[in-house]
């Protein structure tokens, strides 16, 4: 572990969240759609990944995976799952403040990202995908607010996000609000 991120609160809050929550986290919606749409050949990076059942789907389908986390309970879960599986080979865990982490080059076929925003972290998301990959993310609206008031606004999307900060050859091919649950899904292929 990274020694910055011994007493960093996000790391702390999600470590004890974590450690009551059911071993994995179910298989995104939107993570299936985007694996059922097709994308280039290249690795998946699932970010804020958490015990993530998306990233077993996708390396289940043969795809090399980065799963980014602050929280090492849920990376060694996802792990644990992974080699289980027998597909511990295909999935790389990455424990990162995602402020402060960079994905690597060339890029990504498909980056999801699912209940975390930072418009900083979805810029450089989206330019690390691949011509032709997919953009798939979900985060909160000011919507959520209501039910939450101690939410932080900055971690809301604003009204036409995030398909409004998308650099220019991406085509979004869905962005739908989901008022019950106060969230955006965005589903965007980066033209090539």
């Amino acid at each position: 572990m990274d020694p910055e991120l011994a007493e960093h609160p996000d790391r702390l809050r999600w470590n004890a969240k974590y450690g009551d929550a059911p071993a994995l986290s179910p298989v995104h919606p939107l993570a299936e759609r985007a694996l059922a749409l097709g994308f280039p050949d290249g690795a998946v990076l699932d970010l804020a990944s958490g015990p993530s059942g998306s990233a077993l789907l996708a390396a289940g389908a043969g795809h090399r995976v980065t799963a980014v986390d602050i929280s090492e309970t849920a990376l060694g879960r996802l792990g644990a799952e992974a080699r289980r599986r027998g597909l511990g080979p295909l999935i790389t865990l990455v424990q990162a403040d995602l402020g402060r982490w960079r994905p690597e080059p060339p890029g990504y076929a498909l980056v999801l990202c699912t209940g975390f925003w930072d418009r900083a972290v979805f810029g450089r998301a989206a330019g690390a995908v691949l011509p032709g990959g997919l953009l798939a993310w979900e985060a909160f609206t000011e919507t959520a607010r209501r039910d939450r008031p101690r939410m932080p606004a900055e971690w809301c999307l604003a009204p036409g996000e995030p398909a409004s900060l998308l650099p220019d050859g991406y085509t979004v091919l869905d962005q739908a609000d989901d008022p019950s649950a106060g969230k955006r899904r965005l589903l965007a292929r980066r033209g090539g």
